[in-house]
């Protein structure tokens, strides 16, 4: 079965051995499983010294590596969808050329352990030990379920990741759903950090690839199940809740032709029945405090089915196509604490997504990349909206769920094309270079407190309302046009050049640029700089110590959510109202308390409910209002790294790394036509700088956020099956 890389591909030949010294070579091909010839695959010698030179297998899976001083070598092999070869004893003599052929495996058939597989330090740019490695069995102390695997993964990002936390890449692609445990080849973390392949800060990356087909039929199922009878009882509850999960799944692969196709399908469903506890404080028909408790079940179910297909068009080409199907549904959410039952709602989420990569050996030292997604999003939540909420402070939260028919439906693409290659057959430069497209199109319908909401302080107040002797503290009501449509575009170009200067030293530079719709800011320019130097390298000795630094921009995104919560409350398409009671202006003030002693409030509910009309006429300025500001300009962050890596003994590493961050044009709201109080006397009755409108919050770019961390990281490859790591920052 023949392969083409997809992963990065560096061709970085060293210089010859001292002048006048005889030397030796090594040569041979590389074979799948039955005995074909296996194209563009890695090819890496490291010498004693731990110098590395690295080839790729040419049309007829062959290689030569020459120049090379008698000793004692390794020789890895490495190509997607295949586990990785390696030989740590390939001897080469003095004018002697030695052959080799090397088979390989399926992925699927062989696996490795180590989180990583390698403790000793290197200068690759990729080969940071900071970064963490998962594959084989690793995988399996990971949580089965996508949404607790996506939370263990984030903790493992660690806060380095920034306040946006990690960024997820499956198969090369920006975000999507989490797919299963078990269709999940390899993660990587915080791999390569000042990359300028990537839009989003490096410290913190979550790379996922997923499982191709293997050469023979095969498949796994799983099921694991949970009962309530063999929980404690919930101290706020009078009876034990019932509760139930049952989780199960199962993947099956094989070939659809013989050394051209295969495939993979992954299947999982969860059930779970889980409970709220409902623990508040209600009236009687008598208008006397009574508690009130109540489990409540909260079913929630989830299916997912994923394929995947592998071809290999020609030994040049081979096409990847992967589908994804998710469907979920939850009832009875917003429930428990002080919620009542009335203010539940349902929820339901459906995607589809395709996505397509096409892998094409241009030359043996150039690979060119084509990867397209496309995702169909799909949210709707349902509750009622046709009776007022009424909030009362410690004791319950009654009424209607204030959701309506809300949805949330979005259509989103991607397109990627990325070339690496290298300046010639002896260059020690190793280049890559694409462009990144990206848009979407979401329609957003929102009926959130269309029914309105009254606030009470506390249970008394609420009381004192439904004898008619008191009134809430304030209203707010939400009206208008429920339906929006947003669409946002941007793009992303890079270069980089990992340039082997050295045996021991290794910079890696790079310039990224970025662009989006819906705002101005266009001059986005993000320059990468990182470099790797290990003392000693090239001598007698493996060197045991790397020193690395990097310097970047990253640039965030103006996400599509703010546009649209712009739109949707100019002024004009949706009117956000609110009734204060505490308003500081007297005549404001005595006009919501009119509308608020308006209502009519029984232990039932609530009747006489101020419209949205009776609320603009008496008071023009209820209105909040949202905007973005014409200055506004992208986030971006410059982050700095500073650290050594340590290989010590009993195949153990350490490193230390300090990271410091700044971060420029913080989006903020801000209430741009709050009071002004010059003078700092008499403020309640400050006016506003436009004495027509009430608050309006402008999206803008004026934060500021500085960061400053230590980092530490401890690997220990005790056994070939057990490893033991972590990190620690301060």
């Amino acid at each position: 079965m023949k392969r083409s890389l997809t992963s990065l591909l560096a061709v970085a030949i060293f210089a010859f051995a001292a002048f006048g010294q005889q030397q030796g070579s090594v040569t041979g091909q590389v074979q799948d499983e039955l005995g074909a010839a296996v194209v563009g695959a890695t090819v890496t010698v490291v010498n004693p010294e731990g110098r590395v030179r690295t080839v790729t297998t040419s049309q007829r899976g062959e290689f030569t590596v020459s120049g090379l001083t008698p000793g004692i070598y390794t020789v890895r092999v490495a190509i997607p969808n295949f586990a990785i070869y390696e030989n740590n004893e390939v001897e080469i003599k003095a004018g002697q050329r030695t052959e080799l052929t090397v088979p390989l495996t399926v992925e699927g058939v062989q696996e490795q352990v180590d989180v990583d597989t390698s403790n000793q330090v290197s200068t690759d740019p990729n080969a940071n030990l900071s970064a963490t490695v998962l594959k084989g069995e690793d995988l399996e102390a990971l949580p089965d379920d996508p949404d607790e695997l996506e939370a263990a993964l984030q903790a493992l990002a660690g806060p380095s990741a920034g306040p946006n936390g990690g960024q997820i890449y499956i198969d090369g692609f920006t975000g999507g759903r989490l797919p299963p445990r078990e269709a999940i080849r390899e993660i990587r973390i915080n791999q390569n950090p000042f990359s300028a392949e990537f839009d989003r800060l490096g410290f913190g990356r979550i790379e996922i690839l997923t499982r191709p087909g293997a050469d023979k039929f095969r498949g796994s199922a799983f099921m694991n199940f949970n009962d309530s009878r063999f929980n404690s009882r919930n101290p706020f509850a009078l009876n034990r809740a019932p509760g139930q999960t049952r989780f199960f799944g199962g993947n099956i692969s094989g070939p659809v032709q013989k050394g051209k196709s295969s495939f993979f399908v992954d299947i999982n469903n969860r059930d779970i029945d889980a409970n709220t506890i409902i623990n508040a404080q209600v009236l009687d028909a008598n208008l006397n405090v009574v508690p009130f408790q109540q489990d409540v079940q909260v079913p929630t179910r989830r299916f997912s089915i994923s394929p995947r297909f592998d071809y290999q068009i020609n030994d040049n080409n081979t096409l990847q196509l992967r589908y994804s199907y998710t469907n979920a549904k939850s009832e009875n959410q917003g429930l428990g604490n002080l919620t009542l039952p009335s203010r539940a709602f349902e929820t339901t989420y459906t995607e589809n997504e395709i996505r397509v990569t096409e892998t094409m050996i241009i030359n043996p030292t150039t690979i060119n990349e084509t990867r397209f997604e496309i995702d169909w999003e799909n949210r709707e939540q349902i509750g009622d909206n046709s009776i007022p909420t009424v909030n009362v402070g410690s004791a319950f939260v009654g009424g209607g769920a204030q959701i309506g028919l809300s949805f949330n439906k979005e259509t989103s693409w991607e397109l990627q094309n990325y070339t690496t290659t290298s300046l010639g057959k002896n260059s020690e430069h190793a280049i890559k270079f694409g462009v990144r497209l990206r848009g979407l199109t979401l329609r957003d319908r929102s009926e959130n407190n269309f029914g309105g909401s009254f606030s009470f302080i506390n249970l008394d107040s609420y009381r004192n309302a439904i004898l008619g002797n008191d009134f809430p503290t304030s209203f707010s009501l939400t009206t208008g046009n429920p339906e929006q449509k947003v669409s946002q575009t941007d793009v992303g170009l890079f270069i980089t050049d990992d340039w082997r200067i050295s045996p021991g030293f290794t910079m890696s530079f790079g310039l990224r640029y970025e662009n989006q719709t819906n705002i101005k800011d266009s001059l986005n320019f993000a320059p990468r700089l990182s470099f790797a130097w290990s003392p000693g390298a090239g001598g007698a000795r493996a060197p045991k110590t790397v020193i690395r630094g990097g310097f970047g921009i990253f640039y965030d995104r103006f996400g599509e959510n703010l546009t649209l919560q712009a739109r949707r409350f100019n002024g004009s398409e949706q009117l956000s109202l609110l009734v204060n009671s505490f308003d500081p202006d007297p005549v404001r003030r005595a006009a919501a308390i009119a509308l608020l002693q308006q209502a009519v409030f029984t232990v039932d509910g609530v009747t006489n409910v101020p419209t949205a009309a009776q609320i603009i006429a008496a008071l023009p300025q209820s209105n909040t209002i949202r905007s973005i500001s014409p200055e506004l300009q992208s986030p971006y962050m410059a982050q700095v790294a500073l650290g050594v890596e340590r290989q010590l003994p009993f195949n153990t590493t350490v490193s230390v790394f300090y990271i410091g961050s700044r971060t420029w044009h913080v989006l903020r709201a801000r209430n741009i036509n709050a009071p002004i109080c010059p003078e700092q006397v008499n403020c309640l009755d400050a006016p506003r700088p436009d004495p027509l409108s009430g608050d309006i919050y402008q999206y803008e770019s004026s934060g500021v956020l500085n960061q400053n961390r230590i980092f530490t990281n401890i690997r220990a490859n005790i056994t070939p099956r057990i490893s033991i790591w972590g990190n620690y920052s301060l």
